[in-house]
């Protein structure tokens, strides 16, 4: 039906989560999935919602995220521990974690560079720039609070650089990201990734690519329907 409207998917997540990049790549790999099958024939838009899981972070300063997740896991060893298993999920998915080389910010600023993407370039522009920003996090060891960092990721996304350095100098989006960061709070989504479909239905956590595809092919076929209702919260 390709008049149909395109079923649309909000994905709440912070830059820093690992389960959230992990949870991006299945998301990714299931739509490729359906968008070759020919039997289905839902388009599908995803858009990028913030949530800060260290919201209280200094801005301006990074730390090595083996330090963060030391005061948060309860230890070194600990922390240690979490990021070998994140980095093996990780690699399994295609993607090089080096959290050895992570540092950890305040991403308000990276929220707001994503935010003020969708609304002045589009969807996929803004899931361009994710993948980037996540990339730059989680493999190259760069400060993402760092404007100068978000200003080169901006333009390889093909963002006018001075317009986004112009947008991060001044207050533009900060009571935007506000009301998103509670709109999240509003509807009790308290843990990231979490994938919320058509507007109705919540999907938690990293699932795995097959799980993604369940639910855009029973929300294409049956959008009136509710899918598996221990995998789905409405």
């Amino acid at each position: 039906m390709p008049d149909a409207d395109p079923l649309h998917v909000e994905v709440w997540s912070d830059i820093v989560c690992p389960w959230c990049f992990i949870g991006k790549r299945r998301m990714d790999r299931a739509v490729d999935a359906i968008r070759r099958d020919a039997s289905c024939a839902a388009e599908i838009e995803i858009v990028y919602r913030p949530f800060q899981l260290d919201p209280g972070a200094p801005a301006g300063v990074a730390e090595p995220v083996a330090e963060t997740y030391a005061r948060k896991f309860g230890g070194a060893d600990r922390a240690a521990e979490m990021m070998t298993r994140v980095t093996a999920v990780a690699a399994a998915e295609g993607l090089e974690f080096r959290l050895d080389r992570a540092q950890r910010a305040n991403t308000a600023d990276a929220h707001r560079l994503l935010g003020w993407t969708l609304a002045n370039a589009d969807a996929a522009t803004q899931a361009e720039l994710k993948e980037s920003l996540m990339q730059a996090y989680f493999t190259e060891g760069e400060d993402i609070g760092d404007h100068d960092v978000l200003v080169d990721r901006a333009e390889q996304c093909a963002l006018d650089r001075v317009a986004v350095r112009s947008m991060l100098g001044s207050d533009a989006g900060i009571e935007a990201l506000a009301v998103e960061l509670q709109r999240a709070s509003d509807t009790d989504i308290a843990a990231v990734p979490t994938y919320v479909f058509a507007g109705r239905w919540a999907v938690p956590g990293a699932q795995e690519a097959s799980v993604f595809e369940q639910v855009f092919r029973r929300l294409a076929n049956r959008p009136a329907e509710p899918v598996d209702g221990d995998m789905v919260r409405e």
